[in-house]
């Protein structure tokens, strides 16, 4: 909870895993749903400057309004990719451009092409069933106790703390809004999150995409995915 992460620290730790699982001779598989992470592991970041925490205290001391515009005024394209309420981003966008004189969105754009080798499977659901599993899993986090569990962390990194659902489950502990408030918010930002998820899967060329709304269970899916690992050429 309280270890920072980035896209490159993952991928480092990720390759020495797969390095180690290939060592053995097995396939290693890589699960999980965050596209800037991923994409990270098959085609590698541009690199970009550490964190200069002068130009840092700077840019937290402004508002997002004073943000939004520094940035458009230095980075068009990264002004309208960005999340223009997320703070860090915007910060860390005007840091890099600080620092570099290069807006941050041209050298995130340099991927390694040739990394497009790499195969993966991008699952998915209809998305009306989607939002309901959304709903319910929201609705049985909270049964299951997230909110003690919240209350017993206590502070945590920055990375932490862009947990879904975090900031919504502080303030019903704060006595700010509902639980009724609280559920249904945290249910609408993970539905958000899950057609950016969408959208961006769509756009990658080497994921294949398989709708598990249309298999019967979740072995049906085990065993398309499986045949589609016996294709993979096999390791040298």
């Amino acid at each position: 909870l309280n270890e920072e992460m980035s896209a490159e620290k993952f991928r480092q730790l990720a390759r020495s895993a797969i390095e180690e699982i290939n060592q053995r001779k097995k396939l290693a598989i890589v699960v999980g749903g965050s596209g800037l992470y991923l994409k990270a592991l098959t085609h590698g970041l541009a690199p970009l400057p550490a964190f200069d925490p002068m130009i840092r205290a700077e840019l937290n001391a402004l508002f997002l309004e004073e943000l939004n515009a520094q940035l458009r005024a230095v980075d068009s394209l990264g002004a309208r990719r960005v999340d223009c309420k997320n703070k860090r981003r915007l910060v860390r966008a005007l840091e890099i451009f600080a620092q570099t004189n290069v807006p941050a969105s041209a050298q995130r754009s340099q991927w390694d092409q040739n990394s497009y080798l790499v195969e993966g499977v991008f699952v998915f659901r209809d998305r009306a069933e989607l939002y309901s599993r959304i709903e319910q899993r929201v609705e049985e986090m909270f049964r299951k106790g997230v909110a003690a569990e919240v209350a017993r962390a206590g502070e945590v990194s920055t990375t932490a703390a862009k947990t879904l659902g975090l900031d919504q489950i502080r303030l019903l502990l704060a006595g700010k809004i509902s639980s009724s408030e609280c559920v249904a918010t945290i249910q609408q930002t993970t539905r958000r999150y899950a057609k950016r998820q969408l959208t961006w899967f769509r756009r990658q060329p080497n994921f294949e995409p398989l709708n598990l709304s249309l298999l019967k269970d979740h072995a049906a899916a085990v065993d398309w995915i499986l045949q589609k690992v016996a294709l993979l050429p096999p390791l040298e």
